[in-house]
């Protein structure tokens, strides 16, 4: 009687906090983009300014009726590092992608490429496109430079490029890496953008008022030694990336935010107010040692890499590319195993989650595009490569512990655990049963989270 308990209460948990609620919006074999001819199309691949195996999605942004996604110049062969689609052609699964904001500003022919390999963008609500370009192509192969990396700024109404900013090369440290970006926007005209090095771990901060820039240091960004193992889709291999996830919380009455943050090679996460941030002499200072906080951990192998916070819900969404998962946690909560939850994972379709993102009608996107396998073996180009993901946030976290309507699991647990308790002492006879029944429920629910079951 007690393991059929047991069996049927353990399905229901295991069902009910992840029910793997995204669906594939888009998906890719190989990258393509729209070229004004099909003559001019193959006239790039004979030249070999256009490769189609040398090209992989690693960021994406969606506003209104565009999803922009990055494609940086790891190889040779890249036409265009920035592109979009249009949100409202469903004719297809695997559509074209058209450069942004035009083919001239991707050409590496010019003394001074306006875009040459960024990482991330990200939308503000002011109508702006950031754009964070590392100004690095043939990472993978003959690494070119074309000066320091840059911060653009375009207007999403028009196109036009708003505002260039170059990062000062004290700013920009041996082995600096800029590759994630997160964008307070509650001022327009006090906006803040936040770019994080994983490579010299640190934190730049750029003013749009005071169009000036500076570099925060603390040892939270760095990596963990012990969690540099990585092991996705039959490749394992080491990284010691340090400050790579960046989220943003709604604004609070002083105007400030909270920036969550973690280190790739860490499974700890940490936060830290903006007002901290935002005052350059505080920043800059020995002072801030203290104003940064830990959260806690995630948990073992559970690495994680970009992160997006959905202000409605307070819900911050982040991947887990050891586990081919994205998982959630309710902000208002403490940093505990058991108010986070699984919400997709499938080892098939989310093969390294690359980025995620909440857009302007609450829906979730993720897009993830096999990037150990790009690097370290070769992607098949008969099999379907990239995918982009999709529900709504609602969606996403039905049933989970990120749901507000959802009990937290101890709690279920306590009222499944009295409920068994009293059936049990009501038909046996045995003082003893009553305490094994719940005991052993108690821990083997306890032995499924620790494991990370769901």
């Amino acid at each position: 009687m007690i393991s059929t308990w047991i069996g049927l209460l353990l399905l229901w948990v295991v069902g009910a906090l992840a029910n793997d609620n995204l669906h594939v919006a888009f998906e890719w074999r190989e990258m393509d983009f729209k070229y004004d001819t099909s003559d001019q199309r193959w006239a790039a691949i004979e030249k070999g300014d256009f490769k189609p195996a040398n090209v992989i999605p690693f960021g994406l942004e969606v506003y209104k009726h565009r999803l922009f996604v990055t494609l940086p110049r790891w190889r040779a062969g890249v036409p265009a590092s920035l592109a979009y689609l249009d949100l409202n052609d469903t004719s297809t699964k695997m559509p074209a992608l058209k450069p942004f904001p035009s083919w001239e500003a991707h050409n590496l022919a010019e003394a001074e490429p306006e875009l040459v390999s960024p990482f991330r963008v990200r939308a503000d609500r002011c109508g702006r496109l950031w754009v964070l370009d590392l100004r690095i192509s043939g990472v993978l192969e003959k690494t070119k430079m074309y000066g320091a990396p840059q911060l653009l700024v375009y207007d999403l109404h028009n196109d036009d490029l708003l505002r260039r900013h170059t990062i000062p090369a004290e700013q920009f440290k041996q082995g600096s890496f800029l590759a994630n970006l997160a964008i307070e926007d509650g001022d327009c005209e006090n906006t803040f953008a936040y770019a994080a090095d994983l490579g010299s771990p640190g934190l730049v901060v750029y003013s749009w008022k005071s169009q000036e820039s500076w570099r925060v240091q603390h040892h939270f960004f760095h990596p963990d030694p012990m969690a540099g193992n990585f092991s996705v889709n039959g490749i394992e291999f080491q990284w010691d990336d340090g400050l790579y996830g960046l989220a943003l919380s709604k604004p609070m009455e002083t105007g400030f935010s909270t920036l969550y943050f973690h280190p790739l090679c860490s499974t700890m996460e940490f936060s830290v107010s903006t007002s901290v941030l935002r005052n350059k002499t505080l920043a800059t200072s020995a002072e801030i040692y203290r104003d940064f906080k830990v959260l806690g951990s995630r948990g073992p192998n559970t690495q994680a890499g970009a992160e997006f916070l959905d202000q409605e819900t307070g819900v911050l969404f982040y991947a887990l590319p050891n586990l081919n998962e994205v998982a959630c946690w309710r902000t208002s909560q403490d940093f505990t195993h058991n108010a986070q939850s699984r919400i997709f994972r499938n080892n098939d379709s989310m093969i390294f989650p690359s980025d995620v993102k909440v857009d302007q009608e609450k829906r979730l996107w993720v897009l993830s595009n096999q990037l150990p396998v790009f690097i370290y073996d070769e992607l098949y180009a008969g099999s379907i490569n990239f995918r982009i993901h999709t529900a709504s946030v609602k969606e996403a976290i039905e049933n989970t512990a990120c749901e507000s309507r959802t009990s937290p699991l101890p709690d279920i647990i306590n009222k499944l655990g009295d409920i068994l308790n009293t059936n049990v002492i009501l038909k046996s006879t045995s003082d003893a049963s009553p305490m094994s029944a719940s005991s052993l429920m108690m821990a083997t629910l306890g032995l499924l989270m620790s494991l990370r079951l769901f």
